[in-house]
């Protein structure tokens, strides 16, 4: 028990020592969620990609550093032809409250890939960057990892 706290602790100091350089990378490509704007985007006919976070949420914050994070992701977001956008949950929001509600869920993460008017695609909780490059229609980025 006390190796597995250990480990956990562990986790948590090597996670929040990164957590700064994964924000700066993300902050330059994603939008702050509101449920408009996923509306308006989507009647625009644009790919959407969502992430639902929260600051205490370990497997989120271990997504954003080893996938989302990652070069290619951020190339494909950058790319012009994906939104990502970002949803925090930490001090939780309603409007993020009645999204993961409508998925089912009661907790974070909730990764969601938008096409269009079409449904939802909902991804793992736990991400690869195959996963994501596939599901945002990167397949060709995908297989060159």
């Amino acid at each position: 028990a006390v190796a597995a706290l250990a480990a956990a602790l562990g986790l948590v100091a090597i996670l929040d020592g990164d957590r700064a350089a994964a924000r700066t990378a993300l902050a330059q490509g994603e939008e702050a969620f509101t449920q408009a704007r996923l509306d308006a985007l989507r009647a625009e006919g644009r790919t959407v990609f969502v992430d639902m976070t929260a600051a205490w949420c370990i497997t989120c914050q271990v997504n954003e550093r080893t996938v989302l994070a990652r070069e290619g992701v951020q190339a494909a977001f950058r790319g012009g032809q994906v939104v990502y956008l970002k949803g925090d949950w930490t001090n939780q929001n309603p409007e993020i409250t009645r999204l993961l509600e409508r998925h089912g869920r009661s907790g974070v993460p909730l990764y969601l890939v938008y096409r269009g008017q079409g449904e939802a695609q909902v991804l793992p909780q736990i991400l690869t960057e195959g996963i994501v490059l596939a599901a945002i229609g990167q397949k060709d980025v995908a297989a060159a990892q």
